[in-house]
C-alpha cells in the first residue's frame, strides 16, 4: 500500500472550502461547468464567444444545478496553439465581467496558468477560484498570487505543457509520482499561507491511456492528501478512443466514468454538460443514502 509522509498529509480530507466568506460543503459531491471563450478547444459545444451565448450558457448550466462556473481562454487541448497573454485576457476577463454582472450569486472560476491573468480576473472581474492545470510550474509568481488573493486554488498535476505533454508521458508509477509532485507544491501553499487547495489529479494533461484509467482505478488513493479532489474526465480522448467514437458522442461515457470518480471519492466533477452530472450525483448520493430507520 501507498504511503507518504509529509506534515501536510492526513487521514481524512477537508469538507468544506471557503469562497469569499462563504463555506462550501464538499460532503455533497460538486458540479463544475465548463464555459470555453477560445476557438479552438477540443469540444465545439463548450465554445461559447460572444455575450449572449455566454449568458445563455451559464444561465442554462445554473439552472440545471451547476455549483461552479469555470472560464477559460487559453486552448489547453494536447498540442494547441500558445496565445499570449494579452490574447487570453482579452478573452477570458470580459467573459467573467459579463457573467459576474449577470449572475452576481455565481460562483466562477477562473481557468488560467498566469498569475497576471488569475489576479486580474478575481480582483476586476469577480472570479472566485483559480484553476490552474500547470499546478504553479508555468508561472513562478502564482503561488504568490494565489496567497495574496486568499481564494481557493485548483491545484492540477500536468507533465510538461499542452503542446508536449502527449509526446511520450513517463512515470515509475503514476499515483506515487503525482503524489510525490503535490506533496511538494501543497508544502509550499500552505507556507505562504494558503487555506483552501483543491487537487486535480489532470486526466489527459501528460499521461496515457493506460496512465488514465490507473489514475481513475486509484483514484481514491490522493485522500491521503486531506485535500479535495476534483476530476476533469468530461468527452476526453480516454473516452471516446477507448470506444472508436468522437467527443460529440461521449456523454454516456462521460456520465460512466463521472459516477466512477464519485464512488472512488471525487468531490468535484467538471463538466461540458451539467444536467447529466448532475442527475450522475443524484443517483451516486442515493446509492449512499443512510436508513435512519
Amino acid at each position: 500500500m501507498l504511503t507518504l509522509k509529509t506534515e501536510f498529509f492526513m487521514n481524512s480530507k477537508a469538507r468544506y472550502i471557503n469562497v469569499r466568506g462563504n463555506l462550501i460543503d464538499l460532503s455533497i459531491p460538486r458540479v463544475m461547468g465548463i464555459i470555453n471563450v477560445t476557438p479552438d478547444s477540443f469540444y465545439a459545444g463548450s465554445r461559447f464567444t460572444v455575450k449572449e451565448g455566454i449568458i445563455n450558457a451559464v444561465r442554462r448550466m445554473l439552472l440545471e444545478g451547476a455549483d461552479f462556473i469555470d472560464v477559460g481562454g487559453y486552448s489547453s487541448r494536447p498540442g494547441a496553439v500558445d496565445i499570449t497573454v494579452e490574447e487570453e485576457k482579452s478573452r477570458v476577463l470580459p467573459a467573467i465581467k459579463i457573467i459576474t454582472d449577470e449572475f452576481p450569486e455565481a460562483i466562477v472560476s477562473v481557468d488560467t496558468f498566469r498569475a497576471e491573468v488569475a489576479y486580474e480576473a478575481v480582483v476586476n472581474c469577480g472570479a472566485s477560484i483559480i484553476n490552474d492545470i500547470s499546478g504553479g510550474d508555468a508561472d513562478r509568481e502564482m503561488f504568490d498570487v494565489i496567497a495574496q488573493l486568499n481564494v481557493p486554488y485548483i491545484l492540477m498535476h500536468m507533465q510538461g505543457t499542452p503542446q508536449t505533454m502527449q509526446i511520450n508521458p513517463v512515470y515509475n508509477d503514476v499515483v506515487a509520482d503525482i503524489l510525490i509532485w503535490f506533496g511538494e507544491r501543497i508544502t509550499k501553499l500552505k507556507s505562504a499561507g494558503v487555506k483552501d487547495i483543491i487537487i486535480d489529479p489532470g486526466f489527459g494533461f501528460g499521461k496515457t491511456n493506460e496512465h488514465n484509467y490507473e489514475l481513475l482505478r486509484r483514484l481514491n488513493e490522493f485522500i491521503v492528501t486531506g485535500l479535495p479532489v476534483m476530476v476533469g474526465l468530461s468527452r476526453k480522448s480516454m473516452i471516446w478512443k477507448t470506444l472508436g467514437i468522437k467527443p460529440e458522442d461521449a456523454l454516456n461515457g462521460t456520465s460512466v466514468l463521472n459516477a466512477f470518480a464519485l464512488m472512488k471519492g471525487a468531490d468535484i466533477i467538471r463538466v461540458h454538460d451539467v444536467r447529466e452530472a448532475v442527475q450522475t450525483r443524484e443517483l451516486f448520493m442515493k446509492i449512499n443514502q443512510k436508513n435512519d430507520n
